[in-house]
């Protein structure tokens, strides 16, 4: 079942984020977003547990949290929401504005949307403004048209958690998601969840709680909106038609054009009931059926944008792609030594729940200051690591270090320190807007020192937040290829980085990846899934990705 818990922290952070916009105590606003934090990161579920006995909740945010549980909301939130518009709120999801210059725009000169600040900068309102000069307002231009490329899609880890709460609160005798989520795209605009059940499963999904908006609604498909802003469609299909259905709506449409012409060229009829040849069913029970009849193995949803796959099925030379139970470990993580939620210990436990064979725990290196990282601290960790060793004899633990890229392409410490550390990730975490030149440097140069192993979330996006850096990806790669470097494939939903596109040329360069959690909490170790699909999604086997590789490969690599 769906945890509260994240739930529960979005409403945490909105109020932290409306209180540090009215003028709110520093501290306070602080203490807010850690508690969000801790209780997102938090391994139980949020409603069965007493609240006070999570880490750095206190009573007064506490109350706040059982109240949100009760009714959806807490009476101090919507005081807030009641100050401050929420087009004033959507000026903060711009890059590069923070919630002073929002409230400032608002108080002001009465700008209270994107769609207002965009209007300003074109009629030359902002001409003379502290703080927002032409670069500025080019920057601020360019946050706001990929703010409206993205305000209408989700980032995956939404969508999934989403679709498996309203999969849960249904009673069926099959139910799915297909669709964009199926094929685990990193960003999805709709959810469609496929059922077969009675006609009152339509009555009971209008009446749940997540549904917001019922905008059609019918005996075969209902279409809501969620609390979220999320449109669900619900087909209730015939159990007979299941795999056709299925087939059909997980898509893409590129896809499912290729398959009918493949079935009109042999006379055939393919739709969300069935293969037919007239009257006859040739298939429709099962979709692996329905593949077979047009001369095909299954293809796997996450292939399914006709990018080849289909001549490669005609040709019998599908990958066998990699899957969540080929990792053996996790090559990047966090603890509380920096900006993780759960300590070493309860972090090393999780890992070897989930049956990993190694761990690597990655905390941030002292360049990136905010995390108060030292070598002394980073030393102790070390110890502390070798101790709990004993207690995992069945699985090896990675002492490591996630490594600042700076401008120039050097790394956080000397290369002797370096090499005590089993495994260096590399990663950009500032100056991201770099010139197209500089950043490739920038990489290159990273790639070329022999004690960095991988490179961390590359292009440094944050869907929905941030754009991706600019550079030359042949260039990098084929320096990676070259060096040896691997290249991330960070799970985390909000980054999934590298995406499989860059993904794909990287693999035609040569490179090895590591498709890892980047958890800063217990459950991010769960992220790993969605790894494992962008991968998919670029074709990847096992060989490819080095997590997969027995222990003694991986330290061959790491030159251990």
């Amino acid at each position: 079942m769906a945890r509260a818990n994240d739930a529960v922290a979005s409403a945490l952070e909105e109020y932290a984020e409306l209180f540090a916009m009215t003028g709110g105590d520093a501290f306070r606003v602080r203490s807010y977003q850690k508690a969000a934090k801790a209780i997102a990161g938090f391994p139980e579920d949020i409603a069965a547990t007493a609240v006070r006995s999570v880490p750095g909740v206190g009573e007064a945010i506490a109350k706040k949290v059982e109240e949100y549980l009760e009714r959806g909301s807490f009476r101090q939130l919507d005081d807030l929401r009641a100050k401050v518009p929420d087009g004033v709120r959507k000026l903060t999801r711009i890059a590069s504005l923070g919630p002073k210059k929002a409230v400032f725009l608002f108080q002001e000169l009465g700008i209270d949307s994107p769609e207002a600040l965009a209007g300003a900068i074109v009629q030359g309102r902002l001409k003379g403004v502290s703080g927002f000069g032409p670069k500025t307002e080019e920057n601020l231009l360019r946050g706001i048209e990929q703010l409206e490329r993205n305000s209408a899609r989700v980032h995956v880890g939404v969508a999934m958690d989403l679709a498996e709460r309203i999969i849960d609160s249904l009673s069926a005798e099959r139910i799915a998601y297909a669709g964009s989520l199926r094929r685990m795209k990193d960003t999805v605009g709709d959810i469609d969840i496929l059922a077969v059940g009675p006609v009152s499963l339509m009555d009971d999904f209008k009446s749940r709680p997540y549904v917001a908006e019922v905008i059609a609604s019918g005996e075969k498909k209902t279409s809501i909106r969620t609390t979220e802003g999320i449109q669900v469609d619900l087909r209730v299909v015939p159990a007979e038609s299941w795999g056709a259905a299925m087939q059909y709506f997980t898509g893409s449409k590129e896809h499912n054009v290729h398959l009918r012409e493949i079935t009109v060229k042999k006379g055939w009829k393919l739709s969300e009931y069935g293969l037919f040849d007239g009257d006859r069913v040739i298939a429709a029970e099962h979709e692996e059926d329905i593949y077979q009849a047009l001369g095909m193995p299954w293809i796997p949803p996450t292939l399914r944008e006709d990018g080849g796959e289909i001549a490669a099925a005609l040709r019998g030379e599908l990958p066998v792609l990699v899957t969540v139970d080929d990792l053996r470990g996790d090559l990047h993580t966090h603890t509380d030594l920096t900006d993780g939620i759960a300590s070493l210990e309860d972090m090393v436990a999780a890992a070897r729940a989930r049956g990993h064979s190694y761990y690597a725990v990655t905390d941030h290196a002292p360049d990136l200051a905010m995390q108060r990282m030292t070598l002394d601290k980073a030393l102790e960790q070390r110890e502390r690591l070798r101790a709990l060793q004993s207690r995992h004899p069945e699985m090896r633990l990675l002492h490591g270090t996630e490594l600042n890229i700076a401008p120039d392409g050097s790394v956080d410490w000397p290369a002797e320190v370096l090499a005590g550390f089993d495994v260096c990730v590399a990663s950009v975490h500032s100056h991201f807007t770099q010139s197209r030149e500089e950043m490739t440097r920038r990489f290159i140069t990273a790639c070329e020192n022999p004690h960095v192993h991988i490179i961390g979330h590359p292009t440094t996006r944050k869907i929905g937040g941030r754009p991706p850096v600019d550079a030359d990806w042949d260039e990098v790669f084929r320096a990676a290829a070259r060096t040896g470097t691997a290249m991330e494939i960070d799970s985390f939903p909000d980054r999934s980085d590298l995406p499989a596109d860059l993904v794909r040329l990287a693999r035609h360069h040569g490179v090895k990846f590591s498709i890892d959690s980047d958890a800063h909490a217990v459950p991010h170790l769960d992220n790993q899934r969605f790894g494992v699909g962008i991968a998919q999604r670029a074709w990847l086997t096992s060989d490819d990705v080095i997590n997969t590789w027995p222990l003694e490969r991986l330290l061959t690599f790491l030159g251990r």
